[in-house]
């Protein structure tokens, strides 16, 4: 009797963390899921550290794509105006179209950023949709 007893238990208790080890995994599917959407949701051009005064350049820099990211990061690191949450994204921009071309200096970036970058900014589910494809 003891040992039916026994038994049950052990495959209740498996059975139970069956159970919670789904639940923990469904949880963090959700979790997952909604940093996705608050990253399509976000509107880059709210997001503070830029000066309206430097987003004409910057959509012209976008027009030229990665050669022009380029171009205009190099001077908006040497700019006070020009901070993260909004250099982040534009750095991220730059890796996204530099990635085809030279995927060396795209995952150097991508470390860049992504060591700067604190778990809370807006930009980082954008950093964690990415990271699958830049590691």
């Amino acid at each position: 009797m003891k040992v039916l007893i026994t038994i049950l238990l052990i495959v209740g208790a498996l059975v139970g963390g069956w159970k919670l080890l789904e639940y923990w995994d469904d949880v963090a599917k959700e979790r997952e899921a909604k940093q996705e959407a608050l990253a399509a949701q976000l509107d880059p051009k709210q997001l503070p550290g830029l000066p309206y005064q430097l987003e004409q350049p910057l959509q012209e820099a976008y027009k030229k794509n990665a050669p022009g990211l380029k171009d205009w990061l190099e001077k908006a690191k040497r700019s006070p105006q020009i901070k993260d949450p909004r250099l982040a994204w534009v750095e991220l921009d730059y890796v996204v179209r530099l990635s085809l071309e030279n995927p060396v200096e795209a995952k150097r970036v991508f470390a860049e950023v992504k060591k700067r970058v604190p778990a809370g900014s807006p930009v980082y589910p954008r950093i964690k949709a990415l990271e699958k494809t830049l590691e």
